[in-house]
């Protein structure tokens, strides 16, 4: 009859062995990704409430650059809207430098060329201008409702519409070149 001995000695230090590896192993995990819990074998609650607050983190961190993109968006529409104030205000110069006896009609003709190209220059500017290859002000982001998305939950945005002072101003602008471009009879400065 054959029997089997069993060494409950042996068996017990290679249980043992096995629960040390174990712990070793899991010691090491921690130890090389620098986190408590990396399954939920670890600690499943834990791990549930690292999970939630890492996305949070994740969302908080994209909500930044979203800030700091809207913030570049609105510095370049600010930039360009700087350039239009110095372009009217120089074109007003011009008028009212016209308007004086003293200039001579060579003075008047170069006057008149200066400020042409200034109403073209500011046609291009409020039309052209251009963040991340989209336009800013006419027909563009800047001249419609706006949402930026501010932080991590869907219902953290901030709305901005200019749409009608944007308008406004285009047209504005628009009216005030086109009744002194070159060529409109009695219309010159």
């Amino acid at each position: 009859m054959l029997s089997l001995h069993t060494n409950n000695a042996a068996l017990s230090a290679q249980n043992a062995i096995s629960k040390t590896q174990s712990n070793l192993s899991t010691s090491m995990t921690r130890l090389s990704t620098g986190y408590r819990i990396n399954s939920a074998m670890d600690d499943a609650a834990g791990l549930q409430i690292a999970s939630r607050l890492k996305a949070q983190t994740s969302g908080m961190a994209v909500a930044m650059r979203n800030t700091q993109n809207s913030t570049a968006m609105l510095q370049t529409a600010e930039g360009a809207l700087d350039e239009v104030s110095n372009m009217l205000i120089r074109m007003k110069d011009l008028a009212t430098q016209a308007a004086d006896t003293s200039s001579s009609i060579a003075d008047k003709e170069s006057m008149q060329s200066e400020y042409d190209a200034l109403g073209t220059e500011l046609g291009n500017v409020l039309k052209n201008t251009k963040f991340g290859g989209e336009t800013l002000i006419v027909a563009g982001t800047i001249g419609a409702a706006m949402k930026f998305q501010i932080g991590a939950d869907a219902t953290e945005v901030m709305n901005i519409n200019m749409a009608t002072d944007v308008t406004a101003i285009a047209t504005d602008v628009g009216a005030a070149t086109a009744s002194y471009a070159a060529g409109a009879a009695g219309t010159e400065i």
